[in-house]
């Protein structure tokens, strides 16, 4: 994998604290950030392929063994 330096402004508390968050990691402030991105572009590639799946179902339609019709009235289904 090919690596590109980025600059990144951080408020300097944050910075503190996520610098004591890498040595906790026993690693470094790139190679968490790294890390973290890494992931979070794992769960959205992962939440695009779900939500086209979830798409071509509704597409399709589902077989509720119905064969598209209604076999009951809805006086059955709500006694009043």
């Amino acid at each position: 994998m090919e690596y590109q330096n980025i600059t990144l402004s951080l408020p300097k508390e944050v910075l503190r604290r996520v610098k004591h968050l890498a040595i906790e990691e026993q690693t470094s402030v790139s190679g968490l950030l790294t890390r973290l991105l890494e992931d979070l572009v794992r769960r959205d590639e992962a939440f695009g392929r779900a939500r086209q799946r979830h798409l071509a179902l509704l597409d399709k339609g589902l077989d509720l063994g119905t064969n598209g019709r209604i076999g009951w009235r809805r006086e059955d289904l709500h006694d009043r």
